[in-house]
């Protein structure tokens, strides 16, 4: 059994200083065959992405999950975050999990429940974990729904803002505003601004961040991370697309970074 170590956390937390932003990618193994998964993340790689996000709402888990991770490591030696939907969305292939509590769902199954069934197994699998409030933000989507989520309206800056500071005081270290995949927009601007000035941990936006521009102005609001996922599905396997995409993403996520740094 591995030695608890939290190398991934910590790789994650340089990069932030470091760079000011990084660029996360969801993979949900449903939606891509395990080689195309290896494809994208060669192609991911070679154009600038920070780390993958394996996993989603349903139908990440099993045979499909470990070749989708094996697939990857055989392509990148960029870390892979399992992005768990369930006690089932694990494999002892992959480098780490966010260890997630959805703490503005109305079923205690999704803030401690789910936690308490899959400690023991994420223990003996020796998957680094890193504690993570999850918060969901209106529309929510599917994982909204199968969270029972209560979403924070798009109006209220506030309410993400002291959610997350409560993650934080819980002892979480990441805290995720979720729009939900396939969202039609993202966390607001100001939301991501307000959240992040009431709390001292990385702040990582998924869910509905369709363009390169609004990663970027994310990034300038204050996230720490932004984890891209169903706008490289529309690419179709066209791999030149996926590469000249992900390099406008990573780009301007950089030069955000930067400049946010300065």
């Amino acid at each position: 059994m591995k030695k608890f170590s939290q190398v991934y956390e910590k790789a994650i937390l340089e990069g932030i200083r470091s760079k000011g932003g990084l660029t996360f990618m969801q993979l949900d193994p449903p939606n891509y065959t395990p080689e195309l998964s290896g494809k994208i993340a060669k192609i991911a790689t070679e154009n600038g992405l920070d780390a993958f996000a394996v996993g989603g709402s349903v139908g990440a888990q099993g045979e499909i999950l470990d070749q989708t991770i094996k697939q990857i490591k055989e392509n990148s030696n960029l870390p892979v975050i399992l992005f768990p939907g369930n006690v089932a969305t694990l494999s002892k292939y992959a480098d780490a999990l966010y260890f997630l509590s959805m703490l503005n769902s109305n079923d205690p199954y999704w803030i401690t429940g789910a936690q308490v069934s899959s400690a023991w197994p994420i223990k003996q699998l020796g998957l680094e974990v890193i504690p993570t409030s999850y918060v969901i933000i209106e529309p929510g989507m599917a994982v909204g729904w199968m969270g029972r989520a209560q979403p924070i309206p798009r109006d209220k800056d506030y309410l993400a803002a002291v959610t997350a500071l409560a993650g934080q005081y819980l002892g979480q270290k990441l805290v995720i505003l979720e729009s939900g995949g396939g969202s039609p927009t993202c966390a607001p601007i100001e939301m991501v601004a307000a959240t992040k000035k009431m709390i001292d941990i990385p702040l990582l936006i998924a869910g509905g961040i369709k363009t390169p521009e609004t990663a970027a102005s994310l990034i300038k609001a204050g996230a720490d991370i932004v984890q891209v996922g169903s706008v490289f599905e529309k690419s179709k396997g066209d791999l030149k697309k996926t590469g000249e995409l992900f390099k406008k993403f990573t780009d301007s996520v950089k030069k955000a970074g930067k400049e946010k740094l300065k």
